[in-house]
């Protein structure tokens, strides 16, 4: 039997939708689909007869994840990508949007991060704080107010105008500390991708031996230098304008901005945020 894991509550409560998706493929047809947010997962992933499928967005990844204490299936997990975004679609490359990929080679060894010291949160793309996290909370507010797609990159340029003021950064990775004025936003990634398709982290490697973590700083003084150097990020090209962008590497990073800040965890937001720390964590199958 095929069991396809869902999140009712994903994409404004569309998950069980979007997972029939899955109904498409060959062979699919008459799967059993079992929302996450009821469902006992350890019982599910122990039935060896079953084949399991994940479907939804980066986000149902993450909500995965978290509920399974970021531990490792033993059972193969396979992942159908139904998200908007689907940030971790495009950084493996490995399939079409009409295939399903082995998801447990990705699970082992998931960073997590610590918001203003509250519990640790396992991620699998990325965390953004800054204008990133400034853009998610807009699009929060805005996901209240309308069913019509929000235009992220729209509140992104409104925030570099004037609705989003620079932060003073302390960076620190790996015991070495770094400061920064007039930062826009300071993203630690595991993969390279967020946001919907910003390359923020070209040269990262989700699934590097040594687990480090990389750091994207982006400061500049100027807005003018700001609009005109941020669309770059799409394809990694920001990288290169060293005096504006700076690109650290490590396993325990800590990031404190000088005011509150909105966050973004895979998405998730987290408003008033003063600080949060990274570390590079083993897992364990289960």
């Amino acid at each position: 039997m095929i069991k396809v894991l869902y999140n009712s509550l994903a994409d404004n409560h569309h998950g069980e939708e979007n997972a029939a998706k899955i109904k498409k493929l060959s062979g699919y047809e008459d799967a059993e689909f079992v929302d996450l947010i009821k469902a006992d997962l350890r019982e599910i992933l122990s039935r060896s007869d079953d084949k399991i499928v994940l479907a939804g967005g980066d986000g149902t990844i993450h909500f995965f994840i978290n509920k399974f204490g970021g531990k490792v299936p033993e059972h193969p997990l396979y992942y159908f990508p139904t998200g908007n975004g689907n940030d971790f679609k495009n950084d493996i490359k490995e399939h079409d949007s009409d295939e399903v990929v082995l998801l447990n080679d990705y699970l082992k060894n998931l960073p997590t991060v610590s918001v203003n010291n509250c519990k640790k949160i396992y991620f699998l793309n990325g965390i953004g704080y800054g204008i990133d996290g400034y853009c998610c909370e807009e699009g929060d507010r805005l996901k209240k107010q309308t069913t019509k797609p929000i235009n992220y990159a729209a509140i992104a340029i409104k925030g570099i105008l004037g609705k989003f003021k620079q932060r003073n950064a302390v960076v620190t990775v790996d015991g070495v500390e770094h400061k920064y004025s007039h930062v826009w936003l300071t993203a630690t990634m595991n993969g390279r991708f967020y946001g919907g398709g910003m390359n923020i982290a070209p040269a990262q490697d989700r699934l590097n031996t040594e687990r480090k973590q990389s750091v994207v700083v982006f400061h500049c003084k100027s807005k003018l230098k700001t609009l005109m150097v941020f669309p770059s990020i799409f394809k990694g090209k920001h990288v290169e304008h060293k005096k504006m962008v700076e690109v650290l590497t490590g396993h325990e990073i800590t990031v404190a901005f000088d005011r509150p800040t909105p966050l973004q965890v895979d998405g998730e937001t987290y408003l008033n945020v003063s600080h949060y720390s990274v570390e590079a964590k083993q897992t364990e199958n289960v």
